[in-house]
């Protein structure tokens, strides 16, 4: 079954995160490290990955941090994850036949189901997800303007 890395599942979350968070203004690497228990230098790569692939918008100053570069409906999981797994991939280059032959077009044939499944889920929704959810307690309510 196909399985997305930590790495990614933390950048997805990181990106909902600043969706949710930033509003009016950007969310420091330091508060968003500290919402998911992480020390911020294991975040900061995964952030300038997203700001260089124009998913996330880098702020600096005293008040800066990170705001999306673009709507949260215009933004997919898929993108996230193909950002993030581009950094880290590794290709066999002296691949057995039978892999090179019968398992990877296989494997690739479901990995492009599994890329298509994420291209249907955005930020959007994911923010709606959590605003349903116990994670929106405490956070302020309000109407998003992001355009």
């Amino acid at each position: 079954m196909p399985r997305l890395s930590d790495k990614s599942l933390l950048a997805i979350a990181a990106v909902v995160d600043v969706a949710l968070n930033a509003r009016g203004t950007p969310v420091a690497a330091k508060a968003l490290a500290a919402r998911h228990e992480l020390p911020p230098r294991h975040l900061e790569p995964v952030l300038q990955a997203l700001v260089h692939a124009g998913v996330l918008k880098g702020v600096r100053g005293p008040r800066g941090g990170y705001e999306l570069a673009r709507e949260r409906r215009r933004i997919t999981v898929a993108e996230i994850v193909r950002v993030v797994e581009a950094e880290s991939e590794e290709t066999l280059d002296s691949s057995p036949p039978i892999v090179r032959d019968i398992v990877q077009p296989a494997v690739a044939e479901a990995e492009r189901s599994f890329e298509a499944a994420l291209e249907a889920v955005t930020v959007e929704y994911l923010c709606r997800v959590a605003a349903q959810n116990t994670l929106r307690k405490g956070m302020a309510e309000g109407i998003d303007f992001t355009i």
